[in-house]
């Protein structure tokens, strides 16, 4: 409706009087008709250039000429549902109706003309699966001609103007499919594919095709000028992988069993284009921008077409999905046209769309997050991808916390900890302390006093626990023992965690940091503790002097523009994300002035745990910005 809407309101400004519009479609009416229609059935042809003319003759100072033959020639619609389809079709009629101008001549209809039939413009088939790629049978000369007579059968549908007529034309309809089936199997199609091709219905309004070929259905085979859509956002995985399990084998190189299904349907769209020429633009969820699943989707469009116009919407923009929005527009074919990126919640001005000044280069690097950002905040990404080094490439390693399938068994307060203790003092052997996911703040933990029975699967020269040897621990877990035998982290038994070679490295220097946050949130930490599924941990080298780097309002920054965010909009810090973040590698002489402040911070926090030294934390900024060279300016657009 909204392609109707302005390529009507374009034509009204390029057209007012139709004069120019009205011999284009009369001319392409008759090469159609032409195209179509027996060379025998002229009368047909005849008729429609009529119906033209007359139409345009008494609507000429009206859209419904405009609006009929946009419908009728360049409209095309696709749902997998049937009802949004007949809901897509009745808002096409009532456009259409609106803008007749009733008579008072009962016998010729009070002067409505009946309205086309759409089935055929607006159909019912999943989208995402084709015919194996278009079976060669289909395309066969040897069917050419039952397709031709097909397609002239349905176009002389879309113009019936009487009840009669519509079901002859839909019983030709049925006979014409049947014998198009005979016809594939005799050049060689197998039985089940040729039925799925028979049975689609176009007039049946309850049907949807599990399969879309848009040359078969719509005659359209050299692809479109335009792709529109607001596909669904449903993850991959949802309901056992049922959609994953669907379109695994559906020749998608985006294809990402994490990932969900609007990523298929923007390759999807590609595909449709025509080549060199055709422009796609979806309404999505943004996550594909950044999220790892979306890496395939990133790198499909920059190695194979060129990207012209993001637009971050941010939150709230649909009432039915918790997800921040985003436009995307891209050409069809690759060229080194430079596109537009601009992210309207970072801008005062909130007027649509957004004055050219505002908007920033959109700069697709293959599968690395893309971002939308004005000059200013690519300045600061340049720099510090230039001095920085991506932490995968330091001497550190980074582990997600301990998964332990079932945290009520394996998380206890204090009192149970004394309690099995009592009962057998070596369970104090493998109870530790534990913190949860919010507990980790910035600098320094703030442990709950809770526990993890610590009966770890083994890593290194160390043995897996035997729960034998701690009677107290292994009665209190017998309580739990239906559920931990079939939880899916698990170790060697159903006591036992699961396997992880890093369980030793909670005991040495470490930095523990929590995901989803608004800011950085990573704690120092040199005492034998753990954190659960929640948190993540590293070790290795210069972790103070990372503590600071990590904490900075620059790296929150950073974090913001690369990194997936949740449904409420807030970044991920996954390892993927940390992993990337661009640190530089200075010495130790070079550390000591941003150690020393953490020292004091961690100081502070110990002394009076929560205190919050802001006027340290401001000078560790400082310091920060001044590692990557950063203007003035520059540190403006980061800390606005």
């Amino acid at each position: 409706m909204g392609i109707l809407h302005q390529l009507t309101l374009a034509l009204r400004r390029l057209d007012p009087d139709n004069s120019v519009w009205a011999a284009m479609q009369r001319e392409r009416a008759g090469q159609q008709a032409a195209a179509a229609f027996d060379t025998a059935d002229g009368a047909s042809r005849q008729a429609q250039l009529a119906e033209i003319s007359a139409a345009f003759d008494r609507y000429r100072d009206s859209d419904y000429g405009r609006k009929l033959y946009l419908i009728q020639n360049g409209i095309y619609g696709v749902d997998v549902q049937p009802l949004a389809v007949q809901i897509a079709r009745l808002r096409f009629f009532i456009s259409l109706a609106i803008e007749q101008q009733p008579s008072g001549d009962p016998a010729q209809n009070y002067g409505i003309a009946p309205l086309p039939n759409l089935e055929t413009r607006f159909v019912a088939a999943d989208a995402l699966r084709g015919l194996d790629g278009r079976h060669r049978e289909l395309v066969a000369p040897a069917t050419a001609d039952l397709q031709r007579r097909l397609a002239a059968n349905r176009e002389r549908h879309f113009h019936a103007t009487n009840r009669a007529e519509k079901l002859r034309l839909r019983r030709q309809d049925a006979q014409l499919r049947r014998e198009l089936a005979a016809n594939l199997q005799e050049v060689g199609l197998a039985a089940a594919p040729a039925e799925r091709i028979a049975q689609w219905d176009p007039y049946n309004p309850g049907q949807a095709a599990d399969w879309f070929d848009p040359g078969y259905m719509f005659g359209v085979d050299d692809g479109f000028d335009g792709v529109v859509g607001n596909p669904p956002y449903i993850p991959l995985q949802r309901e056992g992988s049922r959609l994953a399990n669907r379109y695994r084998d559906a020749g998608f190189a985006t294809f990402a069993a994490t990932g969900d299904i609007y990523q298929l349907f923007y390759e999807k769209g590609a595909q449709l284009l025509k080549p060199q020429s055709g422009l796609l633009a979806y309404i999505t969820s943004n996550s594909w921008l950044k999220a790892e699943y979306g890496k395939a989707t990133r790198r499909y469009f920059a190695a194979n077409h060129t990207p012209l116009r993001l637009l971050e919407m941010g939150k709230d923009v649909f009432e039915q999905a918790i997800v921040d929005a985003s436009i995307f527009i891209a050409r069809q074919g690759k060229s080194d046209a430079v596109g537009a990126a601009v992210d309207l919640d970072k801008l005062a001005d909130k007027t649509f769309p957004p004055a050219p000044e505002l908007w920033g280069e959109l700069r697709p690097e293959g599968d690395k997050p893309w971002s939308a950002l004005s000059s200013l905040e690519r300045s600061v990404m340049d720099k510090m991808a230039a001095v920085g080094t991506p932490l995968k490439d330091w001497d550190v390693s980074l582990y997600v916390g301990v998964k332990t399938g079932y945290d009520r068994a394996f998380v206890i307060d204090g009192a149970t900890k004394e309690s099995l203790i009592a009962a057998d003092p070596k369970s104090a052997d493998i109870i530790k302390p534990i913190l949860r996911g919010r507990d980790i703040r910035r600098y320094q933990a703030e442990w709950a006093g809770l526990w993890l029975i610590e009966t770890h699967n083994g890593y290194g020269d160390v043995p897996a626990v035997n729960i034998d040897d701690y009677p107290a621990v292994k009665t209190y877990l017998d309580g739990f023992y239906e559920r931990l035998a079939k939880r899916q982290d698990k170790g060697r038994t159903p006591y036992n965690l699961r396997s992880c070679r890093y369980h030793g490295d909670f005991a040495g220097e470490k930095l523990f940091w929590a995901d989803m946050s608004a800011v950085g949130r990573f704690a120092y930490s040199d005492e034998e503790t753990y954190c659960n599924g929640k948190g993540y941990i590293m070790t290795g080298e210069s972790l103070k002097y990372l503590c600071a780097v990590l904490n900075s309002t620059l790296m929150a920054w950073y974090v913001q523009n690369t990194a997936a965010t949740t449904g409420m909009g807030l970044p991920e810090w996954k390892i993927v994300t940390v992993e990337r973040l661009p640190v530089p590698q200075i010495s130790a002489a070079e550390q000591a002035p941003l150690v020393a402040l953490v020292d004091r911070i961690l100081a502070a926090k110990a002394a009076a745990p929560g205190a919050a030294p802001a006027a340290w934390e401001g000078e560790l900024d400082g310091l920060v910005y001044g590692l990557y060279g950063l203007t003035a300016g520059e540190v403006g657009v980061v800390e606005s």
